[in-house]
């Protein structure tokens, strides 16, 4: 057998393994197989490295050099089990991750855990991996007694709070959170911060921030707790949140992240000018933290105050320009600071209508990471514009660095065509890439969504599920397909392992949050279809969520909340063609 240079050096870090001696009960090996000699009670048993044992891990890692994780990950748990080596067990834990096969990676955590019990990383995987799968019983007494052993026990709980955090029944997990914590609550501030996350993701926003205020009580000075007062006290009780959080702020004026979050949350309310009052406050302390001036364009920005936005980021580039000036190239990162600048008044200008001001902008962005992102989009707004030429143009000019680039422009340029309306010419500039560069996801997802678009569904799945194995990570892959079935109300118990996989990759976006949703409604188990279109629909108020979210609560005879829900898609999107379906389905005329 010939060995490959990328394999020697993993055999013989694992022969190198075997002259040190590990701590683990003896069990009985294979004859012919490996000799194990034990030593005094408490000492490790020492394994010599045999032909057959060489030739066993060779096996696994080949294996794994060839994408066969499952066997890779057998026969070093297999080895492991022989020759009582934690080592080993930890690679058929790692080749298992690798291959996802949950089943297989929960048997060789705990071998891993059975032969090196006091290494917390063994043992945190084995919980992790039982919790995962749902495997919760004895979990929280578990983990209660790591705590209650533990002579740090904030660190014990950062290692619960991360064990607990792999089940994906989030209300579950904050069940068995409440128990472990059960006997540090009344001292310790990080588990009451524990429990308060843990109750978000549970969809608890009332118990989240009654943790969070129990949290500051026995820490009034944790920003920690602070932040998540604000956070989710903004959802609960935001008037009582915002003031609460200004009263720390008067007693801890230096708390920079603080006072910048609540200016984010004031403008994402709209409070603009309460923002606004803030960031002079916060300027009149540290008149030289020059910042403070881009958050307050940013601020003018949000808040349609266009002309004052601009006036504050020419300043800020001024100064920024003299900063470069006095200070050596290299030491500063005013070129940098300039150039994001920029980008602010390239979308401040992009919102007035004024798209040759917004290239004028992008072509005067000198900064050398930033030059592919500019160049792309000046030819993004001349297509919208309607001077195709010029764009083609400006995409030609471009002289890509890597196949990343290289794809970024094909993505562009057919994406300038079909914003056009010319689908037809993007789809073949789609295809001639593919043909060019045949194993690019991205590509490939493109081309398969117009696809879809022209109704050429077959040709649509088949490059879905090409990128699902070149890309075995892209969400977007799964949830496209796994929606598709949905809407069309078909394979759904295929839809659902979809949209399983990919709510498991991008647990918090609010498109596959949607998707599973509707999965639920189409399975009518409206009351889990109705969690899951209001957490898509609290991140993203778009007319399709709407309708999705409003027809289920149409079933669950909440009429008024439905028809609220659907007059906000309405306004969001006059012509939206999903929620002028739905609409008309159900026979709902909307004031």
């Amino acid at each position: 057998m010939r060995i490959s240079a990328s394999v020697l050096p993993v055999v013989l870090a694992l022969a190198a393994a075997h002259e040190t001696a590990w701590a683990a009960p003896p069990v009985p090996a294979p004859a012919d197989s490996v000799e194990t000699i034990q030593l005094r009670p408490g000492e490790p048993p020492v394994v010599s490295l045999t032909p057959d044992l060489l030739y066993r891990i060779l096996v696994a890692e080949l294996s794994a050099q060839q994408g066969q994780y499952d066997d890779a990950a057998q026969e070093l748990l297999g080895v492991a089990r022989d020759t009582l080596d934690p080592r080993l067990g930890q690679r058929a834990f790692q080749m298992a991750m690798s291959g996802r096969n949950l089943a297989l990676a929960l048997q060789a955590a705990r071998e891993w855990a059975r032969l090196d019990p006091e290494n917390p990383e063994a043992v945190a995987a084995s919980l992790a991996l039982s919790a995962s799968s749902g495997q919760t019983d004895g979990l929280a007494r578990t983990l209660a007694r790591r705590i209650e052993s533990a002579d740090d026990k904030d660190q014990a709980v950062v290692q619960a709070v991360g064990i607990v955090s792999k089940m994906t029944d989030k209300r579950l997990a904050l069940d068995v959170l409440d128990k472990a914590l059960a006997g540090v609550v009344k001292t310790s501030a990080l588990a009451h911060l524990a429990l308060a996350d843990a109750s978000w993701a549970a969809g608890e926003p009332r118990r989240a921030v009654d943790e969070a205020y129990r949290a500051q009580a026995l820490d009034p000075d944790s920003p920690d707790a602070a932040q998540r007062v604000l956070e989710y006290g903004l959802r609960v009780e935001p008037r009582q949140a915002i003031g609460d959080t200004y009263a720390y702020l008067a007693k801890h004026p230096n708390q920079r992240s603080l006072q910048l979050l609540l200016v984010s949350r004031l403008t994402g309310q709209g409070q603009f000018d309460e923002a606004l009052k803030l960031l002079g406050s916060m300027r009149s302390q540290t008149p030289e933290d020059f910042d403070l001036l881009y958050t307050e364009a940013e601020v003018n920005a949000r808040a349609g105050r266009y002309e004052a936005a601009k006036a504050l980021l020419n300043e800020y580039i001024t100064i920024q320009q003299q900063r470069r000036k006095a200070i050596a190239d290299g030491a500063t990162s005013a070129q940098a600071d300039v150039s994001d600048a920029r980008l602010l008044l390239v979308q401040i200008a992009e919102r007035q209508g004024e798209l040759k001001e917004a290239i004028q902008e992008l072509r005067s962005i000198d900064e050398p990471n930033l030059r592919f992102q500019a160049q792309t989009h000046e030819a993004v707004l001349y297509g919208k514009l309607g001077d195709l030429a010029r764009a083609r143009a400006t995409l030609d000019a471009i002289k890509p660095a890597d196949r990343r680039e290289r794809t970024v422009v094909v993505l562009t340029r057919a994406s300038i065509y079909r914003d056009a309306g010319r689908t037809d010419q993007a789809v073949e500039i789609l295809k001639a890439a593919d043909l060019d560069m045949p194993d690019t996801p991205e590509i490939k997802y493109e081309l398969g969504m117009l696809l879809h678009q022209q109704g050429k569904t077959a040709e649509f799945e088949s490059l879905m599920r090409r990128v699902i194995a070149l890309d075995p990570d892209n969400a977007n892959a799964y949830n496209s397909l796994g929606y598709t079935y949905v809407e069309d109300n078909r394979n759904l118990p295929e839809a659902r392992d979809l949209l399983e996989r990919a709510l498991d990759l991008d647990p918090d976006n609010a498109y596959i949050l949607d998707s599973v949703g509707w999965y639920l409604f189409r399975t009518q188990d409206y009351q889990g279809a109705l969690e899951y279109l209001r957490r898509s629909y609290d991140q993203l108020p778009a007319a399709d969520v709407a309708a999705h979210l409003g027809e289920t609560l149409w079933m669950l005879k909440r009429r008024d909340e439905a028809k609220r829900i659907w007059s906000e898609g309405r306004k969001a999107d006059p012509d939206n063609e999903a929620l002028k379906a739905t609409l008309q389905r159900l026979g709902v005329t909307l004031p």
